[in-house]
């Protein structure tokens, strides 16, 4: 970068400013895969699945909504969003091309199916779900994903956009009608989308559309910091915090985005902004002078040499000056730096006699501390407190972000804060892809985010777009590849000395022997972004802000470990369950034994960082286990146990309707609570309750389970339940208006103990909505698998069967109220199903589907089954109306921890709206 120490505006020049500020960073040289892989095996390492559809020229399409709604087919990977009249193409793609690095931003979705789920439909139609018309932009379901490319490397990029096809509308699911060689646009930015123009041109046949680079990189930081939940972190003595960023004061502040030379930007707004400062010494100078000093060939080879190198063998200290004493008088210590690579002066060396490893720290260190001087004194000549750190020369880098929050730190007297963004290189891409129109990622809120956990591609639940990526043995190659890798980087690496640094009157950070994480372990921080828009706060919270949906505090080392030992423990029978469900070939053996070795790195990389890839908690790592099992095309584990299980509780469930109706009403409803809380025993995930699967059967499980249900239970609120159900005297309460009964495992949990709950609440009056998975979890019963369940149970039961008719489980006798004058069904109570919109074990209401949150306006009583939903999360959460969590505790740890009890415990939560505990 040339000087950069003057003012710019918001708008640079074109040609003038691609080579005055080029903003990425030398610092992920090295291409995406491992040295010494073949360019296939180099592709194999960064795809992703699934193709985008791109933007013709001269026209911006608009997205035709009519007729939108979520597929029902929920066993790919993410529920689908189909726009069965949508006839353009939509641009899903943007580039940022720097001198060093190209960085790709791309949005895909999941082909079409056509499938209809009639279900689906009618519930749409009966809950008045919106189906999108609120919303006006054609983001309506999908990933975004962010891949990068040495720009020496161009035709890696242009071979990745070829193959995956995200330079041309895919044919088939979106516009088959489409000429392939219309010319196409595609947004980019850097100095690069000037100077290789051609090559796109030629390669690709397609135009890029430059955009300008601060207006991208401003963009880029204004939409992570408002859209996602862990985007920004402070990174201080080796400690990573989690920043939450509060939308109504986040502005003004400066990013300092640190490429090949560094720009300093004060944000006052959306688009609002100014280039106020800069320094031409940046990641391009830490590379260049590190290859000419230590003949490196690489950014991470220079990083690397520095984790194990001393400054003082070249740096001149302020003992150097006063033999070996502080200048206490000035607050400068002994081991504080005077001069960086002072002590050269005074020695008569050559440069073959000095270690690499020692000029690589101090050059580290010099251009970090530097960088963070400079930025704290351009926030103080501003006012501004909060100073976000971009681009690749961080790229999480512990030691890094470490050295310059301690300049941050130290002269601004912790006044001001040094805060760093996970998705730090992808700013320009994100800022240009923003620039279509229409796509309305602005309005986009944190809740329509899930990130996922990145498993590697190129492991996907769907067909894959594009060129094949050859055979499975392939894959599991590059799998083994991955984790000996992650292996490696794992290993602890000795950091400096202590006492070996400092800079102008401070100390050197603390970095709490943090091991360096190169380029193939740096990957591991930044998930996929799936936009999700059909995903809402769950409107029944009584504070969505203090809503904290895990009860289990992995902050805590002690906990950490435990949990992970139990998932390693139940890791072995997993993989068994997971290619049987598959039939037991080879093929579903290489794919268990990959899954297990990813599982076990992903545990090992948290094991060591637990914030590696945000906020953790004990539901993130049971949904880290689900979407592993899913990249590895195991899309239900369990299916063949749920079907079994099914047909034995099925074959039973019109005996028990029948004792439970001989009961009075008191007897029944306490009958039907144990008989919910004994079900819940039968738990694929619970470690206690296989080894119960390999001792008895199920009717010996389910005895001895009854047998426990001796009140009073370890919590017991049933009196207060029955009071609010029955009521005392004479005085009869009015029943519930409509019930969410969030259920969880299959077979007996949900035949017999969920389903005759549901039918005693139906026959009080009251609607019931059956809430289930998305994505199938262990053995928990999904959305799909439920109409097909209660349809059986309805040929034993007429409550069951009006009800589901009425509520559009049994299709062909599907009722719209709204075209039948005669009231012989609107009567009756329906019996409904929606999705929750997860596929875990757990759910966290701060995204719940579309469907659920319509479903909950009109509800009055939420009902919570099994440990995931009712203790692991939302144990200590407050709803707006009655709440009742039901669950079976099937750990010793967490019965001692969260109600003092032991394993196979009971709890009967009941919280009335307005009771001091809700």
């Amino acid at each position: 970068m040339a000087d950069s120490t003057t003012t710019h505006s918001s708008s640079l020049s074109t040609a003038s400013s691609s080579s005055a500020f080029i903003q990425e960073n030398p610092s992920l040289s090295r291409p995406p895969a491992s040295q010494g892989q073949s360019q296939e095996e180099e592709r194999e390492s960064v795809m992703v699945s699934t193709a985008a559809s791109m933007h013709r020229s001269g026209s911006r399409p608009q997205l035709d909504l009519s007729g939108a709604a979520i597929q029902g087919n929920f066993e790919e990977r993410n529920p689908i969003i189909l726009l069965p009249n949508q006839s353009d193409d939509i641009s899903c793609m943007a580039l940022d091309i720097g001198g060093s690095l190209i960085k790709l931003v791309y949005f895909s979705r999941h082909e079409d199916n056509p499938h209809k789920d009639k279900r689906k439909k009618y519930m749409k139609q009966r809950l008045e779900v919106p189906n999108g018309g609120r919303r006006s932009y054609p983001i309506l379901g999908g990933r975004l994903h962010f891949v990068k490319f040495e720009t020496r490397k161009l035709n890696e990029c242009v071979d990745f956009i070829k193959c995956k096809q995200l330079h041309r509308g895919e044919e088939n699911a979106w516009n088959s009608g489409a000429l392939q060689n219309e010319n196409v646009v595609i947004k980019a930015t850097g100095g690069g989308a000037y100077k290789f123009t051609d090559v796109f041109k030629e390669g690709l046949g397609v135009t890029l559309d430059k955009e300008d680079e601060m207006d991208c990189l401003v963009a880029g930081a204004n939409f992570l910091l408002k859209a996602i939940r862990h985007e920004a972190f402070t990174h201080m003595e080796g400690h990573k915090e989690f920043v939450q960023i509060d939308h109504n004061d986040l502005f003004p502040y400066l990013l300092v985005n640190v490429g090949s030379g560094v720009s300093m930007i004060k944000v006052d707004g959306y688009g609002k902004f100014q280039r106020v400062s800069g320094t031409n010494v940046g990641g391009g100078t830490f590379w260049g002078l590190g290859r000419l000093l230590t003949k490196c060939k690489s950014f991470d080879e220079i990083l690397e040499l520095s984790q194990r190198g001393d400054n003082s063998a070249v740096d001149m200290l302020v003992g150097d000056i006063y033999g070996g004493m502080d200048y206490s008088k000035i607050g400068l210590s002994a081991s504080t730096i005077a001069s960086s690579f002072g002590k050269v002066i005074s020695e008569s060396k050559d440069l073959s006699e000095y270690r690499p490893e020692d000029i690589s720290l101090s050059l580290l260190r010099m251009i970090s501390y530097n960088i963070g001087q400079i930025s704290y004194l351009n926030a103080l000549r501003y006012g501004l407190n909060r100073i976000f750190f971009g681009g690749f020369f961080i790229r999480g880098h512990a030691y890094t972000m470490d050295t310059i929050s301690f300049a941050v730190h130290f002269w601004s007297k912790g006044e001001a804060q040094a805060m760093f963004l996970r998705h730090e290189g992808f700013l320009g891409a994100l800022g240009a892809f923003m620039s279509y129109d229409k796509h309305g990622l602005e309005d986009l809120m944190a809740h329509q985010f899930v990130e996922r956990f990145p498993m590697g591609a190129p492991y996907v639940g769907g067909k894959i777009h594009g060129p094949p990526l050859g055979d499975l043995n392939e894959k599991i190659s590059w799998m083994e590849k991955f984790v000996q890798r992650g292996t490696e980087i794992l290993a602890p690496v000795p950091m400096a000395p202590p006492g070996t640094t400092g800079l102008g009157g401070f100390e050197r950070p603390y970095s709490r022997g943090d091991t360096l994480r190169s380029d193939a372990s740096a990957a591991l921080n930044i998930g996929v972004l799936h936009l999700v828009p059909s995903l809402e706060v769950f409107p029944l919270l009584k504070d969505p802000k203090k809503y904290e949906p895990n009860t289990i505090d992995l902050a805590d080392r002690s906990e950490l470990e435990y949990w992970f030992t139990v998932l390693l423990e139940h890791l072995p029978d997993l993989v068994d369950k997971a290619v049987a469900s598959e039939g037991g070939t080879d093929d579903a053996k290489r794919r268990g034994d990959a899954f297990a070795r990813a599982f076990s790195a992903h545990l090992a990389r948290l094991m060591e960082e637990p914030a590696a890839y945000g906020k953790l908690g004990l539901a993130n790592l049971l949904e880290l286990r689900e979407e592993c099992l899913r990249e590895f095309q195991f899309s239900d584990a369990y299916i063949t146990i749920k079907q079994r299980e099914n047909e034995a509780s099925l074959a039973v469930l019109h005996d028990l309707l029948m004792e439970l109706d001989s009961m009075d009403e008191e007897t029944r409803l306490l009958a039907l609570i144990e008989g919910v809380l004994a079900a819940n025993i039968f738990d694929w995930g619970s470690r206690a309750c296989v080894d119960l699967y390999h001792k008895g059967t199920i009717i010996d499980i389910y005895r001895m389970s009854r047998k426990k249900m001796q009140r009073p239970w370890r919590v017991d609120d049933f009196d207060t339940f029955r009071e609010r159900m029955l009521g005392s005297g004479d005085q009869k309460p009015l029943p519930h208006r409509r019930a969410l009964l969030f259920v969880d495992n299959s077979g007996a949990d949900v035949v017999l103990g969920m389903l005759p709950l549901a039918r005693e609440l139906l026959r009080r009056g009251t609607e019931v909505v059956l809430v289930a998975n998305s994505l199938p979890a262990l053995n928990d019963v999904t959305a799909n698998e439920l109409p097909d369940i209660v349809a059986e149970a309805a040929k034993h039961c007429d409550i069951l069967r009006k009800a589901a008719e009425a509520g559009g489980l049994l299709v062909d006798a599907m009722v719209d109220c709204r075209d039948v004058s005669d009231d012989k069904f609107c009567s009756i109570p329906p019996l409904m199903v929606v999705e929750n919109g997860c596929g875990s074990p757990c759910i966290d209401f701060r995204q719940v589907s579309s469907e659920l949150a319509t479903a909950a306006k009109d509800a009055d009583l939420i009902i919570l089954e099994g440990m995931g939903r009712a203790l692991h999360t939302n144990f200590n959460a407050h709803f707006k109306f009655d709440a009742l969590k039901l669950a079976m505790v099937k750990n010793q740890r967490l019965a001692e921890k969260l109600i003092n009890g032991n394993i196979y415990d009971s709890v009967c939560r009941y919280e009335a709206a307005g009771s001091k505990r809700s």
